[in-house]
């Protein structure tokens, strides 16, 4: 019962992987989530793959401990409920025991972004570290604690919302409703909101150049990065305000926090020194040196791994501590 299988369900698209006794990806396989189905129908397909996996791994169920599943939004955790996921347009979906019951194997349910910093703590840039904090810059901006190999999960399992800080000299107002949020500044979206506030400001910018008023909104968050590796002054600045942002809201989590690790992962991750420069410089300027001191700053490294690592690791040691209670 060493094996155990991870599962990450996005907005578009569900990985699904087999996890050897090593905590590394055996076998893995990606389908559609196609949302729309409904949560009976995307369960019902999850439940079709994990049987071709193991068919294909020439295993039986009985030997997989635990599946675990990353779902985005509000999810109680301890009742395997999915309260409130606005990209699967879930509320209130009993998510672990509807593949329990089609599997016959335990299953458990966390945040997604949890899920992605459990992995990174187990197996990636957080290994060997007692105490991380790990943040994922996409679409959105969102954190999970891991200490001591345990995630912190807070009231109401609310901890970790970091994109909702709102902070000074940020103009913009969130899907929340607060005017502020860290996220509407330090995310893919945010990067790119900012780029197109200064072309429409007239800010001379190789960008015009590539997007015109009508494919404007084809831009990309990587789009600033290959402009500012031409120099561009917009693309410069704007990553410079992101980094110098997350950079302020990274040195409040870590007063709070104080783990020995931050781990930046993300879409946005791949922005690497452009990004991190900045993010490192407003964290030290911020911080006192008994906290600076002491952290790493690095890039998370399993990619789209993590979070179904992650979930399977998370199963199985929720699993072997039911079975000891």
């Amino acid at each position: 019962m060493s094996c155990c299988i991870g599962i990450d369900i996005g907005g578009t698209n569900t990985v699904i992987g087999l996890i050897g006794p090593d905590g590394r990806i055996a076998r893995r396989a990606k389908i559609a989530t196609q949302a729309a189905d409904g949560p009976d129908r995307i369960l019902d397909r999850i439940a079709a793959q994990v049987n071709e996996l193991l068919n294909e791994s020439g295993m039986s169920k009985s030997s997989v401990a635990a599946i675990g599943m990353g779902v985005p939004g509000f999810i109680d955790h301890e009742q395997g409920i999915a309260v409130s996921s606005v990209n699967l347009h879930w509320k209130n979906v009993p998510v672990a025991e509807g593949i329990r019951q089609r599997l016959g194997i335990p299953a458990y349910i966390n945040n997604d972004v949890r899920m992605y910093v459990y992995g990174e703590a187990a197996q990636g840039a957080g290994k060997g570290f007692r105490h991380v904090l790990g943040v994922t810059v996409g679409t959105g901006l969102a954190a999970g604690v891991v200490s001591e190999g345990k995630l912190y999960h807070g009231g109401g399992n609310m901890a970790g919302e970091l994109g909702h800080i709102p902070l000074e000299g940020i103009p913009y107002t969130c899907n929340c409703g607060l005017t502020g949020c860290l996220e509407t500044v330090a995310s893919a979206t945010g990067i790119v909101r900012q780029a197109m506030d200064r072309i429409r400001e007239g800010r001379p910018t190789v960008l015009r150049q590539w997007f015109s008023e009508e494919t404007m909104s084809r831009m990309q968050a990587k789009d600033i990065s290959r402009a500012y590796d031409l120099g561009d002054e917009v693309a410069v600045e704007v990553m410079n305000t992101t980094g110098t942002y997350l950079g302020l809201g990274l040195a409040y989590a870590v007063t709070l926090f104080s783990p020995d690790v931050v781990i930046i992962g993300g879409g946005v991750a791949a922005a690497g020194e452009r990004l991190l420069a900045p993010v490192r410089e407003a964290m030290k300027s911020r911080l006192i040196r008994n906290y600076w001191d002491r952290i790493r700053v690095v890039t998370a490294e399993l990619g789209d791994d993590a979070g179904v690592i992650g979930s399977g690791l998370y199963a199985k040691e929720r699993e072997a501590f039911r079975r000891i209670q």
